[in-house]
């Protein structure tokens, strides 16, 4: 479900208010809950007094507990300038990677790396073969890739024939190589994990490619010269 969908419904969908002051605070998550079709323990106490926090999956927004106001942003504590929703979105999207096993994608690393990044990649798209020419760089500043497949175009399209043939292949590594360099990959039809990895992709709010992700949830919309991507992952890691 994403938040952006329902936010109209929000308004619809509550015909009747719900009084803080006299219903208890698991009655209150429990009726959001049930309006917004989520669990109740999706539902939390937001920084923000008066507001509900709801998470699902990446998606974090805010409504009011008498359910008539949804607020769609990120909410800044001014005193330490931290983005509060920033936080819980990364918190989710760790959780969605953590059942991705190295298995699960098509992995280029190091050994002794210091950094893990999950990219999700689309065969044809121009910064994304940017960012593979660079992936002997990636590796040697210590970064391990793990690629997985977000045809931009979804099912169907010429770049979702192109991902499925290059997991079906015998050397997946060498084969998304050669993809990248814009070279013709066959392979016979198998089983993919690319339909669950485009829908993990959307759930996380990938919003272009490559869409890059550490380990702890942080997002990196783009690419980044490996450079300066190394720093970046640095300074991120010194942050948490």
């Amino acid at each position: 479900m994403r938040f952006l969908s329902f936010a109209a419904a929000l308004t619809l969908s509550f015909t009747t208010t719900v009084a803080v002051a006299d219903v208890p605070r698991e009655d209150v998550r429990a009726k959001i809950a049930e309006r917004l079709d989520v669990r109740p323990e999706d539902i939390r106490p937001s920084p923000v007094p008066g507001l509900f926090e709801v998470v699902s999956g990446s998606d974090v927004g805010y409504v009011s507990a008498d359910g008539r106001f949804y607020v769609d942003g990120d909410v800044f504590d001014m005193e330490t300038r931290a983005n509060l929703t920033e936080e819980r979105r990364k918190v989710g999207r760790a959780a969605l990677l953590k059942g991705i096993r190295d298995e699960d994608t098509i992995v280029f690393a190091p050994k002794g790396y210091k950094y893990t990044v999950n990219v999700f990649t689309d065969v044809d798209c121009g910064y994304c073969r940017k960012l593979h020419a660079e992936i002997t760089e990636l590796n040697r500043l210590g970064i391990k890739v793990r690629y997985l497949m977000y045809p931009r175009n979804g099912p169907g399209s010429e770049g979702w024939t192109k991902a499925e043939a290059v997991w079906c292949s015998a050397n997946r590594n060498d084969a998304l190589t050669r993809a990248k360099r814009g070279e013709a990959v066959t392979a016979k039809a198998c089983d993919t994990p690319v339909a669950r990895q485009f829908e993990l992709g959307r759930e996380l709010g990938i919003r272009g490619t490559p869409g890059i992700i550490t380990d702890r949830g942080d997002y990196v919309a783009g690419y980044m010269p490996a450079q300066r991507l190394a720093e970046h992952l640095k300074s991120l890691a010194e942050k948490s």
